[in-house]
């Protein structure tokens, strides 16, 4: 017989059972509320910047005080900091010893939970700093309430010596001349709680402008806080210094540029590291640079005596001359040199120039994470619309793509300080410092560190994937991409139950203006195209209408895209948003209302630039509309409807679209050529009538006509590298005719092999957009073709915009040509 208490037994150990696994499980987060910091007495002085760090960011994220203890307590929750000088209880030394070792910068974590202690050991003062940051990162801190994980045991030493950001202070970032001493300490902070070691500043005359409207101190003043700040926190300081000067031999001009080092370096209270380019600004030839190098590095070492110089071979346009002599001075190896930096605009691949230096000279990367046109490693196969509006500065989020950067090429370097123009890049930076020090890091674990700490960690998880949503949205045609508007969901979700506080946070707004921003661009796309395609139908009817009457509905129907704008809630959040992040953190997203620099980082600028030809189309209306007779309005039409006809039998390219680049040549892996110096690139920018410089990617073009939107992006070649693109099925037995168009920012001298015949000799583009040459019948007797273009010697790449292949068996095409 059943005993009546046995359903009450049944009920008790459903509930321990149930409870004990949820206990379990809340288990991991140990409460430390009301925890202590121990500190040896004997290291509290050497600590006392480290701890007030500790102490400042867990009270302005709980409230609450972490009060400094006199002495161990066996009974209540504590924090123990030491650098291993001072003797600990073996309780809490023995776990630190069943970890691996740490080098000077490394650091050792144990929670142990039955004595309610979290102990933190290093070497060094700079150790101990990258200790409590990853300690803080893995904290859960909310108001009253401070959860650490109960798994965090570990011992962590980078990879790499070299780890920092550039912070210039100067009118062309979109953010940091508008910041105040306070904020580029908290900034300075945040980076090292991440690992960084370095920052790099820069003098008060670069490329640019003396100061802005934004500016609340001098430069030079400015300087000398950013150099006390990186003092405070131990970490290394350095300087890139451009030569500006128009000359480096007369006594005159080097007695000008002396001076001006001398204050420079004098001001900054500590100066580790100078970085001078070769070039971008500032091409010097390689003897007269190496003689102001040793010059400088006189007046650097009485100032700092310990400072060393690193030079990149860095030049627009690099002459094999020009390398032969930069590697042999660097090889002598002087004294003052540190090392070479491998930044934007090298054209020798970093392993070349490794194999090329002495293997005890060290290499610094200096990756652009910043700029999406016209930048080093630029978002694959990106889209044009993208290119149109978010323009080469925007916000940025790219973690997956920054990883595989990193890991392309770290094995070459001694670590990396990264090219930064403002905030737009902020999580790039963070991503980047987590792979100096262990390349091995997810980048998963890096976002949701960044949204625990930055942001808010009650929502970690979901702005870490939402954060990995931005950078799906620019991947691959806007068009067709699906993830775009459920990314837009995700950070509204967010958004609507986010706190105040969270709202008002830049890092929480700079992804929600890009959630915005991108879904309003692709409600945009999809509607300008749909009415590109129907106006060109009604145009198409114009035997029917009368060409008149086929003109007007045409403009009618592509005027309604800002006649009938769509989506304007949308528009109004980011530019709502745009206001809220010049308030939160000086960015500078337009240039009449927020005083940006044009072409930077002022995307909301661009957010109703057209996304379709109708600049194009309407420039050609015009010449319609003020021709003299029917049949010529009808020609004029006629030639716009079938501009990129190629003909019966005829082959047309287009490299902004995705299928014409499968016809593009690739001899090299894209994963180990993160930057396209082997392989060939997407670039933007329409680049006739001497537009060599491209920002923005605009409509303008060739003798005051529209660009057709085909001509703003292009397949490109860096530098000498040949631009190959294949082409098969084209009939022996048949003539052709090559129609294509150069353009593009760089406007190279370039020729053109058919299976390495000749189609033409160089020609130096940028005059003109259209050129046709008769193919070589033998290039193509087995139906298949390998066109390619080469630079001349110190070239910047050859870039081409579409192909048409035309068949002259054809009459009808023919007659077109003719």
């Amino acid at each position: 017989m059943i005993s009546a208490t046995f359903p009450r037994l049944i009920l008790v150990c459903f509930l321990l059972g149930f409870f004990t696994f949820h206990a379990a499980e809340a288990q991991d987060m140990l409460d430390f509320s009301q925890t202590s910091l121990y500190v040896p007495k004997n290291e509290a002085k050497e600590l006392e910047q480290v701890i007030l760090v500790l102490q400042e960011e867990v009270q302005k994220r709980s409230g609450l005080q972490v009060q400094k203890a006199k002495k161990l307590e066996s009974t209540q929750p504590q924090l123990v900091l030491t650098l291993g000088q001072a003797e600990l209880p073996e309780n809490l030394s023995a776990p630190l010893r069943t970890l691996e070792a740490i080098n000077d910068e490394g650091y050792r974590i144990v929670v142990l939970s039955v004595e309610q202690k979290v102990v933190i050991e290093a070497k060094t003062k700079r150790g101990a700093l990258y200790g409590v940051g990853k300690l803080l990162r893995k904290m859960e801190l909310s108001a009253g309430e401070i959860l650490i994980p109960q798994s965090l045991n570990l011992a962590s030493s980078p990879r790499y010596e070299i780890r920092g950001h550039q912070l210039g202070y100067r009118p062309k970032t979109n953010s940091y001349d508008a910041w105040s001493v306070e904020q580029f300490d908290q900034y300075i902070r945040d980076l090292a709680i991440f690992g960084a070691n370095s920052i790099e500043i820069m003098p008060p005359r670069t490329d640019d402008d003396f100061t802005s409207r934004h500016m609340q101190l001098p430069a030079i003043n400015m300087i000398r806080e950013q150099s006390r700040i990186c003092e405070k926190y131990d970490l290394d300081v350095w300087m890139w210094y451009p030569n500006m000067g128009q000359d480096y031999v007369h006594p005159d001009s080097l007695r000008k540029e002396i001076e001006e080092r001398r204050e420079v370096f004098s001001t900054v209270p500590r100066l580790d590291h100078l970085f001078i380019p070769g070039g971008d600004p500032g091409d010097v030839e390689p003897e007269v640079l190496f003689d102001w190098l040793e010059q400088q590095a006189g007046i650097l070492n009485e100032y700092h005596p310990k400072a060393k110089i690193w030079i990149s071979p860095q030049v627009f346009r690099p002459t094999k001359e020009w390398f032969d002599i930069f590697f042999a001075h660097v090889n002598q190896n002087p004294e003052w040199l540190g090392g070479v930096v491998f930044g934007p605009w090298v054209k020798i691949p970093i392993d070349e120039i490794r194999d090329r230096l002495n293997r005890d000279i060290p290499i610094r990367r200096y990756p652009d994470i910043t700029h999406s046109l016209s930048s080093q490693y630029p978002i694959p196969r990106w889209d044009l619309a993208w290119a149109i509006t978010l323009g080469r500065e925007c916000i940025n989020p790219r973690p997956n793509d920054e990883k595989m950067i990193h890991n392309a090429l770290d094995q070459y370097a001694n670590g990396s300080i990264s090219y930064s123009e403002g905030t737009n890049d902020d999580l790039n930076k963070f991503i980047w410092s987590d792979q100096d020090w262990n390349p091995e890091t997810a980048e998963i674990e890096t976002l949701r560190d960044y949204a625990r700490y930055f942001i808010d960690a009650d929502m970690a998880e979901e702005l870490a994937q939402a954060f990995v949503a931005l950078e799906q949205n620019i991947r691959g045609p806007l068009l067709t991409n699906t993830d775009v508007q459920n990314t837009l969901r995700q950070w509204v979700a967010i958004e609507k139950k986010s706190s105040p506080t969270v709202r008002k946070n830049f890092r929480f707004q700079m992804g929600l203006i890009r959630a915005y921003f991108d879904a309003y661009i692709q409600k945009r796309v999809v509607r300008e195209t749909w009415l590109e395609q129907n106006a060109l139908e009604q145009l198409g009817n114009y035997e029917e209408l009368g060409t008149s009457s086929a003109i007007h509905l045409s403009k009618a129907t592509l005027a309604a895209a800002w006649e009938e704008p769509v989506a304007l809630d949308l528009k109004k959040k980011c530019e709502s948003l745009a206001d809220e992040l010049y308030e939160s953190i000086g960015a500078q997203l337009t240039v009449e209302r927020h005083g940006a620099m044009g072409g930077r980082g002022n995307f909301i600028d661009n957010i109703d630039n057209p996304l379709n030809d109708v600049a194009w189309i309407y420039s050609q209306l015009a010449k319609a509309e003020s021709a003299a007779t029917e049949e010529e309005r009808a020609a004029i039409i006629s030639e716009t409807l079938h501009r990129t006809d190629p003909g019966p039998g005829g082959f047309y390219d287009n490299f902004g679209d995705p299928s014409s680049w499968e016809r593009v040549v690739f001899r090299y892996d894209l994963a180990k050529d993160p930057g396209n110096l082997r392989t060939p690139r997407v670039s933007f920018g329409v680049g006739l009538k001497d537009q060599e410089w491209v920002h923005e990617v605009t409509a303008k073009g060739f003798e005051g006509d529209a660009a057709p939107k085909a001509w703003m992006h292009q397949v490109t070649a860096l530098y000498d590298l040949p631009l190959e693109i294949f082409y098969d099925r084209l009939d022996p037995e048949s003539t052709y005719t090559i129609r294509v168009a150069y353009t593009g920012r760089f406007r190279s001298r370039m020729k053109m092999t058919a299976d390495g015949l000749p189609v033409h000799d160089y020609i130096q583009t940028g005059s003109q957009p259209i050129y046709e040459f008769p193919l070589p019948s033998e290039a193509i007797k087995d139906g298949n073709v390998t066109f390619a273009w080469t630079c001349g010697e110190a070239g910047r790449g050859a870039q081409v915009s579409e192909i048409w292949i035309i068949r002259n068996d054809d009459e009808d095409t023919q007659r077109r040509n003719r």
